[in-house]
């Protein structure tokens, strides 16, 4: 008989691969799946692949082969009861022989949420529920944001100063060092899309790329919010859009042929009372195209319209040990000031050094 310890061993293990499958996925979860053979040792290991499809449970389940018969499967949301674009991965748990299952998170989708479970239970398999129940829901945050919320998980991601300053142009456009620009590539990876405005498109010519070595091909469907469609054709983000996605959402009405045929992909939204881009009809926009996890990078504006709208579920902040005495401060600052107080909106942060530099990660109570 499996321990409960040993339990919560394996589904840590499964937890561990779903990660690989952030920012790959979407609109699909990332799940891991880990199958024990009847006499307790790993015979297969699976995590959702590129795009979706196959499934956790269908690799695993492929790997363990006769193997799984009579064993254990550790999966870190409840296997799929629906037929898509393949069969439910309940149906075929049952049909490999696995006498146990083990779930983390029970899935939201109104065509699973529980009916999973129900055909593993009928076909006589033993089913335990909410095994490291709170990690697998913080790991597909964004998953269970987009059907619970009608709207993606939303981080924001800025760098500043010692003094509280965003970085500039020119001579000060790097505020942190390379070793924290490197992990706010790898933070790239992990989300579906990154946003950001025309302004501070105009003021670095941003490329938003994933750069690492062994995870270019990682790179997110990038976003520009520019209500008046002023997107240079000789921008790095036109230049680059038949590589990798870029979305445009403007207010205005007509125009954009060059940039269309470039590749870029424009989309007119209605305006808010202030004028700008309708932050909701973005995200509704978003949620129509499967995307689960948007990472905002900014500007400050940017920023200020989802702090505003209270609409930021992470903040990530890098934070440089020199001041720069002058330029934007950062709008980040106040929204984080009281975190981790008694009440505070914003719980107190993880911290993590990279060279110099500091990176604050902060979940906010939405």
């Amino acid at each position: 008989m499996i321990s409960g310890d040993e339990d919560e061993r394996h589904m840590r293990h499964a937890l561990r691969l779903a990660r690989r499958s952030l920012g790959r996925v979407a609109p699909n979860p990332a799940v891991g799946c880990v199958i024990l053979s009847k006499d307790g040792v790993v015979a297969g290991r699976g995590w959702t692949a590129p795009g979706g499809r196959p499934h956790a449970e269908t690799i695993a389940l492929q790997q363990a082969g006769t193997k799984a018969e009579g064993g254990t499967a550790y999966v870190t949301l409840e296997p799929c009861a629906h037929y898509g674009v393949t069969p439910p991965c309940a149906t075929a748990l049952i049909a490999a022989g696995i006498a146990r299952v083990v779930g983390a998170a029970a899935d939201p989708d109104p065509r699973v949420n529980g009916k999973g479970y129900s055909m593993l239970r009928d076909a006589g398999i033993l089913v335990l529920e909410h095994i490291c129940e709170a990690e697998a829901r913080a790991l597909n945050a964004g998953f269970f944001s987009r059907i619970e919320k009608g709207r993606p998980l939303i981080a924001l991601k800025g760098a500043e100063s010692a003094d509280g300053f965003v970085a500039g142009t020119g001579s000060e456009r790097w505020i942190t060092s390379d070793l924290a620009r490197r992990h706010g590539h790898l933070l790239r990876a992990k989300f579906d899309a990154i946003l950001v405005g025309i302004e501070t498109v105009l003021a670095d010519d941003p490329l938003l790329t994933c750069r690492l070595e062994g995870l270019t091909d990682r790179t997110p469907v990038r976003i520009v919010l520019d209500s008046h469609l002023r997107l240079p054709l000789q921008s790095q983000l036109a230049r680059s859009a038949t590589q990798s996605p870029v979305l445009v959402v403007t207010l205005v009405e007509k125009g954009g042929d060059a940039l269309t045929e470039a590749g870029v992909h424009i989309f007119r939204v209605a305006a808010d009372k202030d004028g700008h881009a309708d932050i909701g009809a973005v995200l509704a926009l978003l949620v129509g195209r499967g995307i689960t996890r948007l990472l905002v990078e900014g500007g400050p504006t940017v920023h200020q319209a989802f702090i505003s709208a209270g609409l930021v579920d992470w903040v990530y902040r890098y934070r440089a040990p020199h001041e720069l005495g002058r330029g934007v401060a950062s709008v980040l600052t106040p929204l984080l000031a009281s975190a981790g107080a008694a009440g505070a909106k914003v719980e107190a942060p993880e911290t993590i050094a990279f060279g110099p530099d500091l990176l604050e990660s902060y979940k906010v109570k939405v």
